[in-house]
């Protein structure tokens, strides 16, 4: 997508799929969606101001919506010598980062389960079952991810 061209009718309907899909998936704002297509269809950084006149959306809302993105592995801040702002771009290795990012929260969530078993030893059977099927759960879903992203990895 270029600054000068207009926007082709499928880019919109792609743009329109983002906000309502990984919004719903990702659990965020349509606009997040939206944003995340936008950058990732640019074939340019942009800027702050750029995000806000292509979303309609205040500085608040874009510095958050980035943050988001960024968080979550897929969007890229930097700040181009001589420039006075910062732009940004859709990660060149994005699913990377994105799987990578799903990596850290299992492995998050893991050891929460294991401070939860930890602290639950003396509930009845009934919770401390709960708290082991926790466990089970986040210490496959942590290894399924990180051979997920080795094995994506090595594909590129």
């Amino acid at each position: 997508m270029s600054d000068d061209s207009p926007r082709s009718s499928r880019a919109e309907l792609l743009i329109d799929d983002f906000a309502t899909v990984i919004g719903q998936a990702m659990g965020w704002p349509p606009t997040a969606g939206r944003m995340a297509a936008v950058l990732l269809l640019s074939d340019q950084p942009m800027t702050v101001q750029q995000l806000q006149d292509e979303l309609e959306a205040s500085v608040g809302t874009v510095s958050e919506l980035t943050r988001l993105l960024i968080t979550n592995g897929v969007v890229a801040r930097s700040k181009p010598a001589g420039a006075r702002h910062f732009v940004y771009e859709w990660r060149p290795d994005a699913w990377v980062g994105c799987l990578g990012h799903m990596v850290r929260q299992a492995e998050q969530l893991r050891e929460l389960s294991y401070r939860a078993e930890h602290l639950g030893a003396d509930l009845p059977a009934l919770q401390q079952r709960r708290l082991q099927d926790m466990v089970g759960y986040y210490d496959l879903l942590v290894a399924r991810l990180r051979s997920a992203l080795e094995e994506y990895n090595a594909s590129l």
